[in-house]
């Protein structure tokens, strides 16, 4: 199974690039935030042709989630479960996919450590243990998978100096997702790339990409039983630039986990 994960940042804006991207490299799953679309918005059909299932929970301007699949797609449940998913930001989705149980999740970005958003935003990754602590077993076949707007380590930021103060790199935050972490899940691509220094966001502003100023905030998280067939993980640079077809970049780019499930 390739598992892959993408904050596409509107699939209004980059829909031909996913599509583009997902026919080149043949992925199994594909978890994507940001969707930026309501449900009866997001473009099923182009999916279908490409021969995936899909599920979406999405409100429309802003956040939205989305799981494509062709390997099957069973019970998708949007949301935390104890309120509607869109009153939640509609920011998790989970489904079943060739016997994984998948979840894209997009986790509420803080904006600053002195306001309301950062108190939300730890108080929702404290949802999400809760979630998987109501929801799953850790000794099964699970995927959390997205944008967690949390930098594992200081190894995981281009240089910590810069974002001394800032979000994402927070001690609140990083206990927060050591807590979902302590749930029973692997960050797989530390487990390949324990040197770190490889991002997966990067600011448009100020030529930070080519700089190589970013961030790995998009993280493939897996069952201690699915991480042991997990062979490798890799960050897609080559997403994140413009595409063969002149198709324009996220700001976030893919993470492809591959598993070994025979």
């Amino acid at each position: 199974m390739r598992l892959v994960t993408w904050n596409v940042n509107s699939l209004g804006a980059r829909l031909p690039l996913v599509l583009e991207w997902m026919e080149a490299n043949h992925p199994d799953v594909v978890c994507m935030q940001e969707t930026k679309q309501t449900d009866a918005a997001f473009p099923e059909g182009a999916f279908a042709d490409l021969g995936y299932q899909t599920a979406h929970c999405g409100q429309g301007q802003w956040n939205g989630v989305a799981i494509a699949s062709r390997v099957g797609l069973e019970d998708p449940v949007p949301g935390l479960g104890s309120e509607a998913a869109d009153e939640q930001g509609s920011r998790v989705l989970a489904a079943t996919c060739g016997g994984v149980r998948v979840h894209s999740v997009y986790v509420p970005n803080g904006r600053t450590v002195d306001s309301e958003h950062y108190v939300a935003k730890l108080a929702w990754l404290a949802r999400l243990r809760a979630y998987l602590d109501e929801t799953c077993r850790p000794q099964d076949p699970v995927a959390v998978c997205g944008d967690f707007n949390v930098a594992p380590t200081d190894a995981d930021v281009w240089d910590p100096g810069q974002f001394v103060g800032a979000t994402h790199v927070t001690g609140p935050e990083r206990a927060a997702l050591a807590s979902v972490l302590d749930w029973g899940l692997v960050d797989v691509f530390q487990r390949f790339h324990p040197e770190g220094g490889v991002f997966s966001w990067w600011d448009y502003r100020g030529g930070d990409f080519h700089k190589g100023h970013g961030m790995r905030i998009d993280l493939v998280l897996l069952s201690e039983p699915l991480a042991e067939h997990c062979t490798q993980v890799v960050i897609d640079r080559t997403a994140r630039k413009k595409s063969p077809a002149g198709n324009k970049p996220s700001d976030h780019t893919v993470v492809v986990a591959d598993l070994d499930l025979a």
